[in-house]
């Protein structure tokens, strides 16, 4: 069995982006690792090189400015990346330069991996997410993340990014997945306020393009309020070993008061009933579990 990984990254330094330890993260896991970098304007590629294995091929490419609305470029970019990947690998591991996978489910990934390399009903993998939010501690846990996303797919070259590269499908259809007993923590909202707005600032362009409310927002303050949220639990577990360094480092300048849920009526409900059940109603799902 053959896995080959690939992410896609711009300007990692300039976003403060955690790349070096997505990669990091899954390189246990994959037979090879492609890097598609963009075009940058820091040392993107000195610090993907500064990882030092033999599994990173990196490729380069340059980004369409004129596809700078909802996100299509960045789908555009991870199909490009997603075609560098060895033609006899079996599965595609995508992953994102905000996401880390914890080291304790290295091996639940390659049994199942395993386990549906025949089955060609199975289409891909599909991971539970934990988003992390302002600081190491916290993680989002209303509706407004999504809980679950595909990230292992077939390599079939009938699958492509959906919209802004969240997920996949096969042309028009969803894909037809299996859960796997794994996560992928999301660190991409944990931030100082001042490099949070510029990061947004810098990378809102892709989704927004030239729209007259994303203009306006350019040219708002250096600093994101993080009090923005409806609703954040502690965290009690503990952060994978590639994200250690950062962890040590302290958290962020951001004071949050978690003890209030933000939430109208309706989304209380729901929000309750997630809680209690586990199932979570009436969300968006660009897949199927079968």
């Amino acid at each position: 069995m053959k896995i080959s990984g690939f992410t896609i990254i711009k300007n990692a330094i300039l976003n403060d982006y955690p790349v070096v330890e997505a990669i990091r993260s899954i390189l246990p896991v994959v037979d090879e690792m492609i890097v598609s970098i963009g075009d940058c304007e820091d040392d993107t590629e000195e610090l993907i090189r500064s990882i030092g294995s033999a599994k990173i091929r990196i490729v380069h490419s340059v980004w369409d400015p004129a596809l700078r609305k909802g996100g299509k470029v960045l789908a555009v970019e991870t199909d490009k990346a997603m075609k560098q990947v060895a033609p006899d690998a079996d599965w595609v591991f995508y992953i994102q330069a905000d996401e880390v996978v914890p080291e304790q489910y290295h091996a639940a990934i390659r049994d199942a991996a395993l386990m549906y390399k025949e089955d060609k009903r199975v289409e891909g993998l599909l991971f539970n997410y934990l988003h992390f939010y302002g600081t190491y501690d916290y993680t989002g846990d209303s509706r407004k993340w999504y809980n679950k996303e595909v990230r292992i797919i077939r390599n079939d070259p009938a699958i492509s990014a959906f919209r802004d590269a969240q997920g996949f499908r096969k042309g028009n259809k969803r894909l037809q997945v299996k859960q796997i007993p794994a996560f992928v923590y999301h660190y991409g909202w944990v931030k100082s306020p001042e490099l949070m707005k510029r990061k947004l600032k810098n990378t809102g362009i892709f989704w927004h393009g030239d729209n007259t409310d994303f203009q306006e927002y350019l040219k708002s303050g250096d600093f994101f309020d993080f009090n923005e949220f409806d609703s954040l639990e502690p965290f009690r577990g503990q952060h994978p070993a590639v994200m250690q360094e950062r962890v040590r480092k302290g958290n962020p300048a951001v004071q949050l008061d978690i003890s209030k849920k933000k939430f109208s009526l309706k989304k209380r409900i729901l929000y309750w009933f997630e809680k209690k059940t586990g199932i979570r109603p009436f969300s968006f799902r660009n897949y199927r579990v079968i």
